[in-house]
């Protein structure tokens, strides 16, 4: 008979960008080591998280282990008996090894011949009893970015016990019975409010808001129906698809609230991907700001509001922003006057500071601030950037001259590779340092220079993987396809080449310079072309 395994692992609040991994993780891992223990259960295991907890669930787990059926092989049949068939010392000590009469071994055959043989039968073990060692193996092989020490251990014979973040409880049914399993704390760190934390049929609902008593009270469940249920009433959602379903249809009906839309597929799809993993409950709230921010670029404005605030910029009819923003809380109800009123005051003040640095900025030229850039250490070896832009400028103007074939764009891609670093001087990338190269473009372009020169400025860090559609598109680039080529070539070989003769080079998963990044833009813009330019090449690619 099988019955329901639920398992919940409360955490303290797990960054969001984890938590995609090890929900995939758990599942993958509590299905591997079932199987490897012999305990047989019935359709793949649902995996689920919030930022306060990881869990799985089985539909079905044996309550017993498959029994254990081992041969055992020992001496030859020829060694093991001598010509009047009698057992030599060999048959007697591998019996006697076995603790069974030479009467109960066997004989099987194998590639070299006929040997003595015992079949060991091991009934298999309950799953209260298995199922214990399954938790504590499947803790052991998750993968954080980081872990920490927090005074714990397992008592499965490998000591501490480290994690992503402090487990401060488990829930472990099988049926409904808890499964014992207790994660142990070290003698030094053992207090009145630091416990050894034992599985339980208990959860806890959302840590500041409950439908009825008081929040953060102890939830008892029978099964994982009822668990649903009841987390649901006390304001937690442990579906991501169900959070961000929610999300979804909240943030396009707030959009509308205020005359606008949100895009959703475009360039808030990784913001999107990001906030159901930071919130149980969510629930939106409709921001505005003072409309004279939006003479600041587009660019600065949604870096300031998706990147820095994770809030969704709102657009009119024609795509351009209008002084509102939406905002996601972890919250059963929508548009909480405090709330609203402190996020516009955050949002103002990171405003204010982008219009002072985008004022100041413009201030002085991109040709102006080269001799900055003396002053900005690239590498040890390879100088400064300064000297790294009068590298990739003139290697530029090659690329655009001898392959592309073209005079008219080698001075621009020279021009554009001179000056494409030159913003890491500005006050502007040094508070938002996303938009490095970016807001070069955008200076650029203030200051009147053609657009085969900007928007090779603007898109000449991309592509930043070997991914399809990771370049800027044909559409994107307009005229200065060839310059952005000559450019975002040379500035990746520039660094590949000459990390590499500096004697830096990637080993396992360490690549601090980014070496493999380079690379792989590389043969992504040789790739991309044929599309962008019509233009021919062969590739060949050595160890």
């Amino acid at each position: 008979m099988m019955k329901e395994l639920l398992l919940e692992i409360g955490c303290e609040e797990i960054p969001a960008s984890w938590l995609p991994s090890l929900t995939e993780q758990l599942g993958l891992r509590l299905a591997f080591h079932l199987t490897e223990s012999r305990l047989d259960y019935k359709g793949e295991p649902l995996a689920f998280s919030t930022p306060r907890r990881l869990g799985a669930l089985i539909r079905g787990v044996a309550q017993r282990q498959k029994d254990l059926e081992e041969t055992i092989t020992g001496p030859s049949v020829v060694a093991a008996f001598d010509a009047n068939g009698h057992p030599t010392a060999a048959a007697h000590g591998f019996a006697k090894k076995q603790g069974v009469e030479i009467k109960q071994l066997t004989r099987v055959q194998t590639s070299k011949g006929k040997y003595l043989a015992y079949i060991h039968c091991q009934r298999g073990k309950t799953s209260r009893v298995a199922l214990p060692k399954v938790l504590a193996a499947v803790l052991r092989d998750l993968s954080f970015p980081k872990q920490m020490h927090w005074d714990a251990w397992l008592d499965d014979g490998y000591g501490e016990l480290v994690f992503g973040r402090p487990i401060r409880w488990i829930v472990f049914l099988h049926g409904r019975q808890v499964v014992p399993f207790t994660i142990l704390r070290n003698s030094v760190a053992k207090a009145a409010v630091v416990k050894p934390v034992k599985s339980d049929n208990i959860t806890y609902g959302h840590r500041f808001f409950a439908k009825t008593g008081k929040p953060g009270q102890p939830i008892r469940i029978r099964s994982f129906s009822d668990y649903k249920t009841r987390l649901a009433s006390n304001h937690v959602i442990i579906g991501r698809d169900a959070r961000s379903l929610r999300l979804t249809r909240k943030l396009e009906k707030s959009a509308k609230r205020v005359g606008g839309k949100v895009s959703l597929a475009a360039q808030h799809s990784s913001l999107l991907g990001e906030v159901p993993d930071l919130v149980e409950f969510p629930s939106v709230m409709e921001g505005k700001f003072p409309s004279e921010f939006l003479s600041l670029p587009d660019e600065v404005l949604q870096t300031t509001m998706i990147h820095h605030q994770h809030y969704f910029p709102v657009t009119d009819n024609k795509g351009r922003l209008t002084p509102n923003f939406l905002a996601v809380t972890n919250t059963p109800r929508d548009n909480v006057n405090r709330i609203v009123r402190n996020a516009e005051r955050v949002l103002v003040a990171r405003l204010r500071d982008a219009s002072f640095f985008w004022n100041t900025d413009r201030k002085s030229q991109l040709q102006d601030r080269l001799e900055r850039l003396d002053t900005l250490m690239f590498h040890k070896q390879l100088g400064s950037y300064r000297a790294k832009a009068d590298r990739v400028g003139e290697l530029a103007e090659r690329i655009a001259r001898e392959v592309f074939k073209s005079d008219s764009c080698a001075s621009a891609s020279r021009l554009a590779g001179t000056l494409c670093k030159a913003d890491l001087t500005t006050e502007m990338v040094g508070e938002f340092p996303e938009l490095q190269g970016i807001m070069g473009g955008v200076y650029a372009r203030e200051e009147g220079k053609p657009e085969e020169v900007w928007k090779a400025i603007y898109y000449h860090y991309l592509p930043v993987s070997i991914e399809a559609h990771a370049s800027p598109s044909r559409r994107d680039l307009g005229s200065a396809v060839v310059s952005w080529v000559a450019v975002s070539l040379a500035d990746k070989l520039d660094t590949l080449v000459g990390l590499f003769k500096s004697g830096e080079k990637p080993t396992g998963s360490r690549d601090p310079f980014g070496i493999r990044r380079q690379a792989q833009g590389i043969i992504r813009v040789l790739v991309d072309l044929p599309e962008l330019t019509g233009l021919s090449v062969r590739v060949s690619l050595g160890q």
